[in-house]
């Protein structure tokens, strides 16, 4: 009940705005309706990789990738394809310190994991190296996966996993080079006492 009456007041005292047009927000986002409904829908994907499929499956299946070779995880959940709107979401707050996104971009991810997934134990973020956590001052996953924590009232953990291999970024690498700019770049520093633990990142690539 107090914290109903928390975000009664800081709504009428600071109302969501859209982060993206500046026009009123829905649902006690920073995100217009307008706006929301313009986000890009990963509808079309493998359950397990989030790869997109030309078109539309009838059941949850796999891509060829995932059949052939089982990757280390079971299922990824990846609602908005990395173009429009999200994509100048993340890009603004990785490279532009907008970290208000971060919220608007865990509370989305929060709500549709509510409807979707079956809810883990723990959240892990993908760590940044220390020298681009210099850099940026912040890493953007944790701040995501704090909403998620929050929203969903899971433990989150950014302790036990580090990364030890400073690598260039994705953005211009091929998938093949993606693949290998990634290998053995991450170290558990100690054991996670969790049975179903969600990696969380902002960007998925293959």
């Amino acid at each position: 009940m107090v914290h109903n009456w928390i975000n009664i007041i800081q709504d009428y005292l600071l109302p969501p705005t859209c982060i993206l047009c500046g026009n009123k927000g829905f649902m006690n986002h920073d995100i217009c309706d307008h706006c929301y409904q313009r986000l890009l829908r990963n509808h079309k994907c493998c359950y397990r990789c989030a790869a997109i499929f030309d078109a539309p499956a009838p059941s949850p299946v796999l891509c060829g990738q995932c059949l052939s070779s089982h990757p280390a995880f079971d299922e990824t959940y990846a609602p908005f394809i990395y173009q429009g709107e999200i994509r100048h979401l993340i890009t603004s707050l990785k490279f532009g310190a907008h970290t208000k996104n971060a919220r608007l971009l865990g509370m989305l991810l929060a709500e549709h994991l509510k409807q979707t997934a079956q809810v883990p134990d723990l959240i892990v973020p993908v760590p940044l190296h220390k020298f681009r956590y210099r850099e940026r001052g912040f890493n953007q996953a944790i701040e995501i996966a704090k909403i998620v924590s929050k929203e969903l009232r899971i433990q989150l953990d950014i302790t036990s996993c580090i990364r030890h291999h400073y690598t260039p970024h994705q953005i211009a690498l091929t998938a093949k080079q993606r693949h290998k700019n990634m290998e053995n770049v991450f170290t558990l520093i100690k054991p996670i006492n969790a049975h179903h633990v969600a990696i969380l990142d902002d960007i998925i690539s293959h």
